[in-house]
């Protein structure tokens, strides 16, 4: 499945097994995801769904509401049938059973991408607000947006290992080397025809912006999911998410970062006419 169009095959293949109830709910049978996810036996599932409840109830949601235990009767030959323990699942209760799944697999690694992205995509679509704004406003918004989750990519970072400020401007390298197709920040500096003084990420447009948003909270979530330690297996972890974003983009058949036009005028240009036009205002 590497290398194939991601959002197509997944929303393909989850919204196959996809059911709905008498009220019009939709849910999925945990036993027919497993075979989705290609676990071998369902027994090796379990430790999945058990993590993935864990996660539920840490993000102050209900287990219940998206997981319920069931008892399903099947055949098994000769007019019997006995009961096989089922859980039913919501949408949400999905995603988390893929980001706690095995990431070596790649139907798992892919899901996990898949879900991300419908999971961010979904955010922006049910803010009304950032739907009406200029790409200007997008802009600020998602720069201000980055500049936090940077902060708790560092901090997961260190936690890694990566402790100076040497070793983080190479883990950051990696990153950018990953979403950029081998481009490091000088050369993404370069091509923007930025001074040294200049913030790449204050001349970016929204959807560059967004494709290193992305960048950042899957890299963030990823170094604590897996626990990564050591500075060279934190740097390849950022540099793979990177990629895996790159590669998102490419198979939507959206526009690679670095081809995407430079906005005349920077981050701080747009936060000081801001702050002018408040200014005016009062």
């Amino acid at each position: 499945m590497i290398g194939k169009n991601i959002n197509k095959q997944h929303h393909a293949t989850f919204e196959s097994i996809r059911q709905k109830d008498e009220n019009d709910h939709e849910f999925w049978r945990a036993r027919q995801l497993a075979k989705v996810l290609e676990y071998s036996e369902y027994r090796h599932f379990l430790p999945v769904i058990e993590r993935a409840q864990v996660a539920c109830q840490k993000s102050d949601q209900s287990v219940s509401d998206h997981f319920e235990d069931i008892l399903e009767m099947v055949d098994i030959g000769s007019s019997a049938k006995r009961s096989l323990p089922d859980v039913l699942l919501s949408r949400y209760a999905c995603y988390l059973i893929v980001q706690n799944g095995d990431p070596a697999k790649p139907v798992i690694a892919n899901g996990q991408t898949y879900f991300a992205i419908q999971t961010r995509r979904q955010e922006l679509t049910d803010d009304s607000r950032f739907a009406e704004l200029s790409e200007d406003e997008k802009r600020l918004a998602i720069r201000n947006e980055l500049t936090v989750h940077n902060k708790e990519l560092a901090a997961a970072a260190k936690d890694a290992g990566v402790e100076t400020s040497l070793d983080y401007a190479i883990f950051q390298d990696h990153g950018y080397k990953g979403l950029y197709g081998g481009m490091g920040a000088k050369d993404i500096h370069a091509r923007k025809n930025l001074k040294k003084s200049q913030k790449i990420l204050d001349h970016m447009g929204s959807a560059e912006l967004a494709a290193n948003l992305f960048r950042a909270t899957q890299t963030e979530e990823k170094l604590r999911r897996d626990s990564v330690r050591g500075k060279a297996q934190a740097n390849q972890t950022h540099f793979v998410v990177g990629s895996k974003v790159r590669q998102t983009i490419e198979d939507l058949g959206g526009t690679m970062p670095e081809n995407l036009p430079a906005p005349q005028a920077s981050i701080r240009q747009l936060e000081a006419a801001k702050k002018k036009q408040l200014k005016k205002q009062d």
